[in-house]
């Protein structure tokens, strides 16, 4: 059965390559795992898993004949993407530009009207999302980090895409992660519309070892997963935080530097990916009121290789991770599959790898456990920023070296 791999430009369709791979006998919508898992490095640390396929699990092939597609190699630097009604997908560039790219591969000017981006270290205009009604009224949200008098945020915006698609209108900040810290790194920055139709936001620590300890203080926007209304004020129904001057938009605590949101098509739950420091990546099924555990608990050391904290990976009151990776692969936005192109992929969670330069196929179970992991386009050399599904069914990945890959059936 035969993988592709084509570039196409314009009208162009330009071959790259093709490789064989063994026919299996089985079912299609049925996961066939190796022996082995698809990590075959040393770990970072000598830390435990809680739990069997916590880690590591087996490895599994996608049986379906699919292909990748390069429809256009002339992003700068993209990190956010959503696709449009029509087909075609908004992107996100982090210098501070917004662009269309149509199914061909052309991609507009940039659309005028964004906010100012700081696009310092890991900062710029990050993660983007439609409203749930933008056919009716054309309202678009993103994340960006902006310099503010005390420091730099992670900031949500909204404005309405014109009716020509040139500009932005009324584009209006309605939230700031504060507290302000003058720092580039751990922004965070996904956005996505949870099943009420209110926002879930992931900010991160900031990085330094000032900031980090803020992960657990709830008074503090840092380290979390806000869950915002369209207007950026705390939606109804969030939880209560047992600690005073809890902020009353938090959903959840405890997180480093969270790059990826996405809502399971089945159970309506949000996942998140978050990346750890020297080991330690996870995946995470969010819980309103849970705790994380970042930096208490962590399956990561320190970049120099000293211990973090006291050294633990559980603790009663802390969430674990679904799954996680030592050593890292840095995961970054992400999408479940909900489409039928490809059958086996239904509802199976797909990661963008900025370290790994794959794209991460996770088949999860109904339990939510990881039962298999394969990595799609290990040899394009590309770190993944981040993946959606388009509304023609088809997979839309973008990488830091400025691809958008359309991924489907053969």
């Amino acid at each position: 059965m035969k993988h592709c791999l084509l570039l196409l430009l314009g009208s162009s369709l330009v071959f790259l390559s093709c490789s064989d791979e063994k026919e299996q006998a089985t079912d299609p919508v049925t996961p066939v795992l190796t022996t082995d898992p698809v990590e075959t490095n040393a770990p970072n640390t000598t830390y435990k898993p809680a739990f069997a396929g916590q880690t590591r699990v087996g490895g599994v092939t996608t049986t379906a004949s699919y292909r990748a597609e390069v429809i256009t190699s002339s992003l700068t630097n993209p990190w956010g993407i959503t696709g449009l009604p029509d087909g075609r997908v908004l992107v996100t560039e982090k210098a501070g530009r917004m662009r269309i790219v149509t199914a061909a591969g052309a991609v507009g000017e940039p659309i005028t009207g964004i906010p100012a981006v700081n696009p310092a270290g890991q900062g710029g205009l990050l993660g983007v999302c439609l409203d749930p009604a933008f056919t009716t009224n054309r309202m678009v949200y993103w994340s960006f980090s902006e310099a503010r008098p005390d420091g730099n945020v992670t900031a949500i915006a909204k404005g309405r895409l014109a009716t020509d698609e040139r500009t932005i209108e009324g584009a209006t900040v309605i939230y700031r992660a504060a507290p302000a810290y003058a720092g580039t790194l751990h922004y965070g920055g996904r956005v996505v519309f949870d099943r009420t139709g209110n926002l879930l936001v992931s900010t991160g620590e900031r990085s330094d070892l000032v900031t980090r300890p803020q992960a657990q203080v709830v008074s503090s926007a840092l380290g979390k997963i806000l869950r915002i209304t369209k207007d950026g004020r705390p939606a109804p129904g969030n939880p209560t935080f047992a600690q005073a001057g809890a902020l009353p938009e938090l959903y959840s605590i405890g997180h480093r530097n969270p790059q990826g949101l996405a809502i399971h098509p089945v159970t309506g739950e949000a996942w998140q990916s978050e990346h750890g420091p020297r080991g330690g990546d996870e995946i995470n099924r969010l819980q309103a009121g849970a705790n994380y555990g970042w930096p208490t608990i962590t399956y990561g050391i320190e970049y120099s290789g000293q211990p973090i904290g006291s050294s633990i990976q559980q603790q009663e009151g802390l969430q674990q991770p679904v799954y996680y990776w030592d050593p890292v692969v840095s995961p970054s936005g992400m999408t479940f599959y909900s489409g039928n192109r490809v059958a086996e992929w239904q509802n199976n969670l797909f990661i963008g790898s900025l370290s790994g330069m794959h794209l991460i196929r996770l088949v999860i179970d109904s339990n939510n456990r990881v039962v298999g992991e394969e990595r799609l386009l290990a040899n394009e050399g590309q770190r993944f920023r981040a993946v959606t599904q388009g509304s023609d069914g088809a997979l839309y990945a973008i990488t830091d070296q400025g691809r958008l890959y359309r991924i489907d059936k053969s």
